[in-house]
């Protein structure tokens, strides 16, 4: 069985209010007596109750990461350095991966909330409101990564994606390929919206059409983007590189140049 500060109490011959403020270090208690309690707690192999000790405190020292897509190599790489940032502070993790499901989101922001974590940290799979109401609702600080959301005084943490979009290009261009594809995300989707907004530029600075039967949005996965890819080759497109809208997608057309060698394509993530 767990010790409980019962069990240490009656082993200090102390009250269990005794033990409950010398353990939290409240200087009310002689340090003497602080110090005997630690040491008795820590012999008996006392474990404190964090789930307690959170409804008592009113925090758990604990952060919610809500991510879209666990096998995007760019996510990782977040989380990682959330959680790094997050433990020099004395913060941990709970990850939740939401696989670009609308639902399964608003379920993991609900169970997070359950777990009385201090904030939320999401990157949202769509620009639907739910989600923002419901944390703001709760009091729950949160902060968005990856899309800017236009929503009371929210904060969030984004790239230039527009300008993004247009320095891919603009270097697709400069190599002197003129037939670039654009196969990107969700065709609501904010950032998808920015990058081919910031192709779209590049092309029209450098004087040369818009061609939208060479675009193509699915979703942020790489079946997707095998999936465009085919339908480009099948139009019969004359097509000299790709800008594939994020590296997941950008692995599924590589996949699909690879089971067509007689393809001219370059690809340019």
């Amino acid at each position: 069985m767990a010790v409980t500060i019962k069990d240490i109490a009656k082993k200090a011959g102390v009250s269990y209010s005794t033990v409950s403020r010398a353990l939290n270090n409240d200087k009310i208690i002689k340090q003497e007596t602080r110090e005997r309690i630690a040491r008795i707690a820590r012999e008996m192999g006392y474990k404190p109750n964090a789930i307690a000790r959170g409804l008592v405190m009113k925090e758990t020292n604990t952060l919610g990461l809500v991510i879209p897509d666990i096998t995007n190599p760019f996510y990782p790489e977040v989380a990682r350095g959330i959680e790094e940032c997050a433990n020099e502070y004395g913060y941990t993790i709970f990850l939740c991966n939401s696989n670009w499901d609308s639902v399964k989101e608003n379920k993991y922001i609900d169970i997070l909330q359950s777990k009385r974590v201090d904030g939320i940290i999401v990157a949202p799979v769509s620009q639907e409101l739910d989600i923002i109401r419901k944390t703001y609702a709760a009091s729950m600080p949160v902060v968005f990564v990856g899309k800017k959301i236009e929503f009371s005084n929210s904060s969030y943490v984004v790239i230039d994606n527009r300008k993004g979009g247009f320095i891919a290009t603009e270097y697709l261009l400069n190599k002197g390929y003129t037939r670039i594809a654009f196969i990107g995300g969700l065709e609501k989707d904010s950032t998808n919206h920015d990058r081919l907004m910031g192709y779209q530029d590049a092309l029209k600075i450098n004087n040369i059409p818009v061609d939208p039967s060479i675009i193509k949005q699915g979703s942020f996965k790489r079946e997707s983007g095998y999936a465009s890819m085919i339908s480009l080759l099948e139009q019969g497109n004359e097509i000299q590189a790709v800008f594939a809208g994020n590296d997941v997608i950008a692995f599924g057309v590589i996949l699909k140049e690879r089971c067509n060698s007689s393809s001219l394509l370059r690809l340019f993530r």
